[in-house]
């Protein structure tokens, strides 16, 4: 840390650890996104009118909060490593320390289950779930080292958080209405799994000179030209299911048009990657990451509606 960055009060560093680790407001936005769009796809499935506001506001601060945890439990998993290798980042630098950042976890407990009970007491038990699942999560399932040295049962075994997180966002209408999960919801929550794929795939490719030491990247291991057709992949799957989601909601080809757009887009960030593996192309396919992932939740959410009306 450097000498100016010591003499900040707490409330600056924390500023400065959000900006660079958990950036809240474009964090919220994606939030928003992902928990009213699962909400509503929830209703749009089962054939009933969308809920009440209060609905999407536990969805939604229930989510953030669980984003948040991700990020925390990532800081306590990677801190050795963080410390070997990545001693520029604001934990190991000295910014601020864990146990600060372990505090914001922890007190998110009491205010995700207090939001979730105030909806429906019920919900409490599929928030366990993804509580469950994070704690795990944490301690790498017990075996660190064969999962580290087992790249696709890493990411299996990490991406089920985003279906389990996304059973409760989608709970908060289904489960509230009185009814069990509609029938093709399972749909939706495979969509939620392989696009949490195409996240940690298209965050994890490099370009050659941005590789370092320690940090495990698909483009290390499989390398660049593979790495980058396994992300292709992914979201051709994706937009697979993002199509079955759209005929089980009534709106197939608006939702067709909009993913298609949004594919032809991934792929030319990856056509231009596999080009000139450079810093910005890098960047380009985690961006793209993003937006895709953005973008089947906006289709499958809110294409519907335009199609129509609200059912």
């Amino acid at each position: 840390m450097s000498a100016q960055e010591m003499t900040l009060p707490l409330a600056q560093r924390l500023w400065i650890y959000q900006r660079e680790r958990f950036p809240v407001v474009r964090t919220a936005v994606l939030v928003a996104a992902f928990s009213a769009a699962s909400v509503n796809v929830s209703a749009f499935l089962a054939d009933r009118p969308l809920p009440a506001f209060a609905a999407y506001l536990v969805a939604f601060v229930v989510a953030f909060l669980v984003f948040m945890q991700l990020r925390v439990c990532d800081e306590v998993k990677d801190r050795d490593i963080d410390r070997r290798f990545r001693p520029a980042l604001p934990v190991p630098r000295g910014l601020v320390s864990l146990a600060v950042i372990v505090g914001f976890g922890l007190a998110g407990v009491p205010l995700a289950a207090v939001a979730a009970a105030v909806l429906d007491p019920r919900l409490l038990w599929l928030l366990a779930l993804v509580w469950l699942w994070l704690g795990l999560m944490t301690m790498e399932f017990f075996v660190p080292h064969w999962l580290k040295a087992r790249p696709f049962f890493y990411v299996v075994s990490h991406m089920m958080i985003m279906p389990l997180l996304d059973l409760f966002v989608t709970g908060c209408e289904w489960l509230v209405a009185g009814g069990g999960p509609p029938q093709w919801l399972w749909l939706f929550l495979v969509l939620s799994f392989v696009n949490g794929c195409v996240l940690e795939v298209g965050r994890k490719i490099r370009a050659p000179e941005q590789e370092r030491e320690g940090v495990d990247t698909y483009s290390a291991l499989l390398g660049p030209g593979r790495a980058t057709l396994l992300w292709c992949a992914l979201t051709i799957v994706a937009f697979g299911f993002l199509l079955a989601v759209g005929s089980a909601v009534g709106a197939f080809y608006l939702i067709g048009l909009v993913g298609l757009a949004g594919l032809a887009a991934c792929l030319a960030c990856a056509a231009r990657y596999l080009r000139a593996p450079t810093e910005g192309a890098q960047r380009r396919i985690d961006s793209m990451a993003g937006l895709w992932v953005l973008t089947c939740y906006g289709a499958a959410g809110f294409a519907p509606l335009a199609a129509w009306g609200s059912p």
